[in-house]
């Protein structure tokens, strides 16, 4: 991953590496809003600039609300990319989506613009700026075996079969240490031996900016809390009932997003309302915490750390543009 120091990066023409501007930040803490008012900033001053959708939920088009994906008014007259772009029929993986927003990428500086990717999915990002590992699709016989264990057996298996793996992951990680033992029990290779051969990736080509914004927790929370509720009362049930009425396989993406499993089980009438509310929110401040937690410790020190803490949002957008050198 590469980064810029130079106040005028967005203005230079340099072919080689042309700008890309990054805003991170876990759900509800304003990233989308400072986002927006980056790119004005930048086409006040003459460039064109683009905001590409780096959340995993705001990709789906059937997830609107519970994505909180930015209206038109919200998008404040900046052209946005990405959003609501895959059905949710359709899985869209960290690959996927970076072959996409690369593709977008490459649109915007073909036209002299600025991208401005805004999110907070740190596989989509990685992804994106530090490649893929090329790992060959899985034995499918092999995935169902691997899946069907106990995360206790999976886990024993791995340690025997790739101790080097296993010895960086958590026994209850189940996700990730089935992944592990389905990559080398399918090409006999480790998944460490496989990420040595990333491949993909644009940080080495682009000129990168970027900042990530981390709110105080309590208040992030309380803001995690007030928005599901607002997403409650404006469409979120009826959003969910839709996707109810299309009968997607339940292992979907969509069908696991934030706020569909607990409005689901409502709809069904297998809790109350505010359960299904209760539940939704503090699956929301646990997936903040998620985000936090990568987003403070995984992205290079060089990467602006924004402490927002009592901050207005015209407070936040001042320190976002200086942190950008438009001010």
């Amino acid at each position: 991953m590469s980064n810029t120091n130079s106040s005028d990066w967005f203005l230079r023409p340099d072919p080689a590496r042309p700008p890309l501007a990054l805003i991170a930040g876990p759900t509800a803490s304003g990233k989308s809003d400072c986002a927006v008012a980056l790119a004005q900033a930048i086409e006040a001053r003459g460039k064109r600039a683009v905001v590409i959708n780096a959340d995993s939920a705001q990709v789906y088009s059937d997830l609107a609300v519970l994505s909180a994906r930015p209206s038109v008014e919200e998008m404040g007259g900046i052209e946005h990319r990405l959003f609501g772009t895959w059905d949710g029929a359709q899985g869209c993986s960290a690959a996927n989506w970076a072959a996409a927003a690369r593709a977008e990428i490459e649109a915007v500086h073909s036209q002299d613009g600025v991208p401005v990717l805004v999110g907070g999915t740190g596989l989509y990002i990685r992804t994106l700026l530090d490649g893929i590992a090329p790992v060959p699709p899985i034995d499918e016989t092999v995935r169902s075996e691997v899946r069907a264990l106990p995360v206790a057996a999976a886990y024993a298996a791995l340690c025997k079969e790739d101790p080097e793996r296993a010895a960086r992951l958590a026994p209850a990680d189940a996700t990730r240490v089935a992944r592990a033992l389905e990559v080398i029990r399918s090409t006999g290779r480790s998944l460490t031996a496989w990420q040595a051969r990333m491949e993909g990736g644009i940080g080495d080509r682009i000129s990168l900016r970027a900042a990530i914004l981390l709110p105080e927790r309590e208040a992030l929370y309380g803001r995690c809390d007030a928005r599901f509720t607002r997403m409650i009362e404006h469409g979120a049930i009826e959003e969910v009932s839709r996707l109810l009425e299309r009968q997607l396989d339940p292992d979907l993406p969509v069908m696991r997003a934030i706020g569909v499993p607990e409005l689901a089980a409502f709809l069904r009438r297998e809790i109350p309302l505010e359960e299904a509310r209760r539940r939704g929110a503090q699956a929301t401040r646990n997936y903040a915490k998620r985000q936090f937690t990568w987003l403070r410790h995984q992205p290079p020190p060089e990467w602006s750390r924004i402490m927002a803490s009592n901050y207005t949002s015209n407070d936040l957008h001042i320190i976002i543009l200086r942190t950008f050198g438009l001010t």
